[in-house]
């Protein structure tokens, strides 16, 4: 399981986002290794969360693992989600879109929305919360 940067809904008619992760990160390499994968709205309580997703790498530590052990995970379409999530989402990274001057660290992935689901009501967890909690400095 990873984490992403940047997600912008760019489109309702196709349903397509774009997803911006960084470089040299293991969800990078998971999406240009298979460009299916799903984008999960996390909820307001779980900002616990992104210090294990987006600020340990996958090429270190078995997320996966650490999220069984704290049973944070449940099934949804075949893929494992986490369970307290707002909404998940199947995705199809159909064209990468090549980095830009202003984004060096970033690769840019427009996404088709193959699926989805609202899981859960509540608030989002949002760059203020982020920014409340120190996990964030923008």
């Amino acid at each position: 399981m990873n984490i992403i940067t940047y997600a912008s809904q760019i489109s309702m008619k196709p349903k397509q986002f774009i997803c911006g992760i960084y470089k040299h990160t293991k969800t990078l390499s998971n999406v240009l290794e298979n460009p299916v994968f799903v984008l999960q709205l996390l909820s307001a309580q779980q900002f616990n969360l992104v210090q294990l997703l987006g600020k340990q790498t996958g090429n270190q530590i078995d997320k996966m693992q650490r999220l069984q052990k704290r049973n944070c995970v449940t099934e949804w379409n075949g893929y494992t989600v986490l369970k307290e999530c707002l909404a998940v989402m199947e995705m199809h990274a159909t064209h990468i879109v090549a980095s830009i001057e202003a984004q060096p660290d970033h690769e840019l992935f427009l996404c088709n929305v193959i699926s989805y689901k609202n899981l859960n009501d509540g608030a989002p967890l949002t760059l203020n919360i982020l920014r409340e909690k120190k996990l964030i400095r923008i």
